[in-house]
């Protein structure tokens, strides 16, 4: 990589690592990483899928936690990017959607050869951060806990000095980061935000990615959206916001307690006092997908 401030950054993927939580259940994982040429300043992503919308998805959030881009960036063979039907040995294409990505971002992309990748920079990187992911290897509980293991891994790599530079990246990008082009967040998340409508069912719920997370009762029968960050959902009726859940990755019910209560107002309920309804709240949260509004 090149060396000059605000000069160029590499992206590359390590894909499908196996780690296993302390209940024996297996978690397929991907680790993303972005680093920078000069400070070596890393933004570190825990991913499920190495999808192109995955790919577009990482590098907004690594543009909003450096602050903007540099003026290139160095990407792999991967096929997120490069439109392999129409690269050879010494001509590499880059894939129309990827195109128009790096466009609207304000970065030039820059291709290593075909099949001849360069790994200078990353590789370490991918290698430590892989070294001391295996010491959670049976030692963690879930998905979220995984994810908070690589965020402050993440912190941990960007406050470690770097043999080389002999400087902690996250010192040496104070004078780097004034040199990043900003970037529009907002106009590049319709590259991986694609709206969808959910019906809210009779229960006062909608069925998200697998999962069911209440709504109250006067959207019964409409239909709403959800937009996904990194870490919670944001469900809206047209334009306004309705509420927002932590994405639930363990839990198929998903509710709030006013909800609740509001579905349980509207059912066989409907008769009973506040506080008769909130010792029914109490002892029946775990049923709520068996209430339903008449």
């Amino acid at each position: 990589m090149k060396l000059s401030l605000g000069y160029q950054s590499q992206v590359d993927w390590k894909e499908t690592v196996t780690l296993i939580d302390k209940y024996g259940n297996p978690y397929v994982i991907n680790i993303f990483l972005m680093i920078f040429g000069y400070s070596r300043m890393k933004f570190v992503k825990l991913t499920f899928d190495r999808e192109q919308k995955t790919l577009f998805e990482c590098m907004t959030s690594a543009f909003e936690f450096f602050g903007g881009t540099t003026d290139e960036i160095l990407f792999d063979n991967m096929r997120t990017v490069v439109d392999r039907a129409k690269s050879d040995f010494s001509k590499v294409v880059i894939n129309e959607k990827c195109t128009e990505f790096a466009k609207d971002s304000g970065f030039l992309v820059r291709a290593c050869r075909a099949f001849r990748p360069e790994t200078k920079g990353k590789v370490e990187v991918l290698a430590k951060i892989m070294n001391r992911l295996k010491a959670y290897n049976n030692e963690f509980d879930n998905h979220y806990e995984l994810i908070q293991i690589v965020d402050q891994m993440n912190i941990d790599l960007n406050n470690e000095i770097v043999q080389g530079i002999n400087q902690k990246p996250i010192d040496r990008f104070q004078k780097e980061k004034n040199t990043l082009t900003p970037v529009n967040i907002e106009l590049l998340k319709p590259y991986f935000i694609h709206k969808k409508e959910y019906k809210v069912s009779k229960e006062s719920m909608i069925t998200y990615k697998g999962k069911k997370y209440s709504l109250p009762t006067a959207y019964v029968g409409k239909y709403v959206t959800v937009t996904e960050g990194d870490f919670e959902i944001y469900i809206y009726y047209t334009t306004n916001f309705i509420c927002s859940y932590n994405i639930s990755l363990d839990y198929y019910l998903n509710y709030k307690e006013e909800h609740y209560k509001d579905i349980l107002s509207k059912s066989a309920y409907r008769d009973k006092t506040d506080k008769q309804l909130d010792k029914i709240i109490e002892q029946n949260l775990k049923n709520l997908d068996n209430i339903l509004i008449e």
